[in-house]
């Protein structure tokens, strides 16, 4: 189930870890960089793969945010709902990109272009509040640059 290309990569990634197993979260990142989530047959094939079971990746796979076991859209917007970003206008901003897009939290919208999903910490609660769109940190936003910043992602 995994190709040829993704076996390659994980393989890299393996040659990093003393134990193959070890490697299980970045092999999860090479899948999902390549299909952009991880669905149960290929979280399988990713055990399996590693040497441990799927009930054990699975563990791994939804404790950390940043690997999708759901379909997502191609741009993913995770917004920080910790304390700073919360004092500073979580709520606002929020209502702000739900209104933008059309979405609520969890939802992707109708043309697979943006999922919305909440995060925990950004780690730059100097900037509250704040989100990242895939890879791109946008800090101290308010209700007018977080449009801006949907419009040209």
């Amino acid at each position: 189930m995994l190709s040829a290309e993704e076996k390659s990569e994980i393989d890299h990634e393996i040659t990093k870890f003393p134990v193959r197993r070890s490697a299980c979260l970045e092999a999860l990142a090479v899948v999902q960089r390549h299909r952009g989530w991880v669905s149960d047959d290929t979280l399988k094939a990713v055990a399996d793969y590693v040497g441990m079971s799927a009930t054990e990746l699975d563990g791994i796979a939804t404790f950390y945010n940043l690997i999708y076991r759901k379909p997502v859209g191609k741009k993913v917007v995770r917004i920080c709902d910790s304390v700073s970003c919360f004092i500073m206008g979580y709520d606002k901003i929020r209502s702000k990109i739900e209104q933008e897009l059309g979405i609520q939290l969890g939802q992707t919208t109708p043309d697979q272009e943006f999922t919305l999903l909440p995060t925990p910490c950004l780690g730059t609660c100097d900037h509250a509040p704040a989100l990242m769109i895939n890879d791109s940190l946008h800090r101290d936003l308010n209700e007018d640059n977080v449009a801006q910043i949907l419009r040209h992602e």
